[in-house]
């Protein structure tokens, strides 16, 4: 075989090749997401996904309400003073000579 045919034969397997490069990305396993095409048609078939309640703008409220809640959380109550307390800790010890 003359040089020219091999160089030529080379190419053309090397060319054909290049196509079987794509088959390596097939793979028979199986993927996390299998067995979930029934949940998944049943979704796309949905009319409407949402929550019926959702379409209501009117949020219910009480405006003195809110108003109270956010004047205490900025403004916290002082805490009560007790005057002086005394704490004991611990049993007493007599000192007997």
């Amino acid at each position: 075989m003359s040089r020219n045919k091999l160089l030529l034969v080379l190419f053309g397997t090397s060319l054909l090749a290049g196509c079987a490069a794509d088959y390596l990305h097939n793979y028979d396993t199986m993927t996390l997401a299998s067995g979930d095409s029934q949940k998944a048609n049943q979704l796309l078939q949905t009319v409407d996904p949402y929550n019926p309640a959702s379409n209501n703008t009117r949020i219910e409220g009480d405006g003195a309400r809110s108003v109270a809640v956010v004047q205490k959380y900025r403004y916290p109550p002082a805490a009560p003073s007790g005057g002086n307390v005394t704490v004991n800790v611990g049993t007493p010890t007599s000192s007997t000579n």
